[in-house]
């Protein structure tokens, strides 16, 4: 009896992990994040993988505090982003997978700043990896990015946006 209920739980766990990995990893039409703006009454703007890499994709390399050694970051500027949305100001709710949330200044979306990462060292990032996606700022460029305000805001597994103006 006890060997049942051990196969049966594994399999309600892997059944579990494999449904939540899955709405994790973006849903069934491919909406990576999704983004509410300030005062609409609209649906939300979604994107996909091919919707955000369209605003530009941008590059760097920086070392984090949650990873060993120089990592490449590819993704959309945070400031193409916002201004493909028209927002200039106020502030962005990151959300994570986990409803874990962040409030990122609108200023910090700046040339050669902060950027929506879908992959790391050439390759997607898994939830497990902090994907799917993570905003990540170019902490080697600039001193003002080793700071403990901006690694707070250094939110991964974001899935949402939520436009406070």
């Amino acid at each position: 009896m006890t060997r049942l209920i051990r196969t049966l739980c594994a399999f309600a766990v892997a059944i579990w992990s494999g449904a939540a990995g899955s709405a994790w990893a973006g849903s069934q039409d491919g909406v990576l994040l999704t983004v509410r703006l300030a005062g609409e009454e609209s649906a939300p703007v979604t994107f996909t993988r091919s919707e955000l890499e369209a605003l530009g994709e941008t590059s760097f390399e920086t070392e984090t505090i949650w990873t060993t050694g120089t990592q490449t970051f590819s993704g959309v500027s945070l400031l193409a982003l916002t201004t493909h949305l028209g927002v200039s100001e106020g502030v962005l709710q990151a959300r994570a997978i986990n409803d874990y949330m962040v409030e990122v200044p609108v200023s910090d979306a700046v040339e050669g700043g902060p950027i929506i990462a879908y992959e790391r060292n050439g390759a997607e990032m898994s939830v497990r990896s902090k994907g799917p996606l993570w905003l990540v700022y170019p902490y080697d460029s600039n001193p003002a990015y080793k700071t403990e305000a901006v690694y707070s805001r250094s939110i991964w597994q974001l899935d949402r946006i939520d436009v406070q103006q």
